[in-house]
This record gives C-alpha cells, sequence and structure tokens, in this order.
C-alpha cells in the first residue's frame, strides 16, 4: 500500500507570520505618515490608516493603544532610516567626540540639517510640529518621545567637553544647547530663513565663541 500523503506543511510552505507582521507594520507606518501629511493630525484615525494600510482595525490595535502611538513610531522608525542614509544624527548612542567640540557640533548639525531638508521627513516633522503647538498634551509627547533622546545626547557631549575644560565650570549644559539647536529648530518651523550648513556652522561659532567684541576690559576678572 502506498503511504499516505502527509497533510502537513513542509517547511517552504509554512506561512511566514514574522513576514506578515513586518508588512503589515511597513504599511501601517506608511499610512499613518502620508494621511498626517495629507490631512493634519487632527483628521488622521485609526480606522483612516487601517484603511489605507490594508489591514483591520484590531491590527492596529493589537499593536498601538492609540493613532498618536502610531504616528510616533511610525516618525521615529522613518527617521532612523534618513539618519542611516545621511550617516547618522543625534539618534545615534552618542554625539562624535573626537576633542573639538566645535567640529563635533557641527557634523550633527549639519546632519540634522540634511534630515530637515528631506521631503520624506520635513512634511510629517510639519504636521506634527504644528499640531504639538495647538495642542499641549500632544506638545509634551512629541518632546518627551521625539525630542528629549536627541538633546541628552547633546547634554551628555557638553558636559564631556566641560570636564576636558573646554567650557567654563559654571555654564548650564541644558541652557548653553539652546543656543544653537533652537534658533535651527525656529527658523525651520517658521520658515524666517534657509536653513544649510554654514548657517549651523555659524550657529555653533556664535555659541561657543560670543559675538561681543573684545577688549582688554572686556576680559578682565
Amino acid at each position: 500500500m502506498a503511504a499516505m500523503k502527509s497533510t502537513k506543511p513542509t517547511q517552504s510552505t509554512k506561512p511566514d507570520a514574522s513576514r506578515r507582521s513586518e508588512k503589515s507594520r511597513r504599511a501601517i507606518y506608511a499610512a499613518a505618515l502620508e494621511l498626517v501629511t495629507e490631512t493634519g493630525y487632527a483628521k488622521t484615525t485609526i480606522e483612516g490608516i487601517a484603511a489605507r494600510a490594508g489591514v483591520g482595525k484590531q491590527t492596529i490595535y493589537r499593536w498601538w493603544s492609540s493613532k498618536v502611538d502610531v504616528l510616533m513610531e511610525a516618525y521615529l522608525d522613518l527617521a532612523g532610516q534618513v539618519a542611516e542614509e545621511t550617516g547618522g544624527a543625534p539618534g545615534d548612542q552618542a554625539l562624535p567626540d573626537t576633542g573639538d567640540l566645535a567640529a563635533d557640533l557641527k557634523l550633527v548639525l549639519r546632519t540634522t540639517v540634511d534630515e530637515l531638508q528631506d521631503p520624506r521627513f520635513e512634511v510629517p516633522s510639519r504636521a506634527l510640529a504644528a499640531e504639538g503647538v495647538a495642542d499641549e498634551a500632544l506638545g509634551r509627547q512629541l518632546f518627551t518621545k521625539l525630542l528629549e533622546p536627541g538633546l541628552l545626547l547633546y547634554l551628555q557631549r557638553l558636559r564631556a567637553a566641560q570636564d576636558a575644560g573646554q567650557l567654563r565650570p559654571d555654564v548650564d549644559p541644558r541652557i548653553a544647547l539652546e543656543l544653537f539647536v533652537s534658533p535651527l529648530a525656529q527658523r525651520w518651523l517658521q520658515h524666517t530663513g534657509p536653513i544649510s550648513h554654514a548657517y549651523t556652522d555659524t550657529l555653533v561659532d556664535y555659541a561657543l565663541y560670543g559675538i561681543a567684541s573684545r577688549t582688554s576690559s572686556d576680559t578682565a576678572p
């Protein structure tokens, strides 16, 4: 008698759940970013994201509890992709430390400019940032999840420079980083002028070396 043919699927025919999940996750990321770009944060819904991604609403709720969680993760994923393509940025584990603080800050800020000018990153960034200004709760989440991790890396680098004697011991690194980070963010958000490598290089020079002319009386203790 011929052997009964097994109905158990072979290794090659087993469905790959992880691949399906990753494909769905990527579709959800893309749908969320597309919708927030096209319609704004307020009109972006879980139902809309699910429909655009071609998944069930329950699939989204299985992985995220709200649309803001979906958008945050999609945004972080996109930021990571852009940073990797442009050579790394404040989302990395640490800022470069070559011993030359000015050069290290200029390098990272130049990469940030490249990210901010990438159309994939810029449009959803502006949509979320604009909504964060109007919605205080969302604004706090944006800061905590998206901005603060990068700012902490700046703080670590400035503190290392302080320990090395490159910054005055009385300088507050948290305030110091605002001298070059905040003007860039304001110019980008409000379209008050172009952003470029030359611009951020100048911000670093002004922040580190000051703008007042030096005389003998200025430098006296």
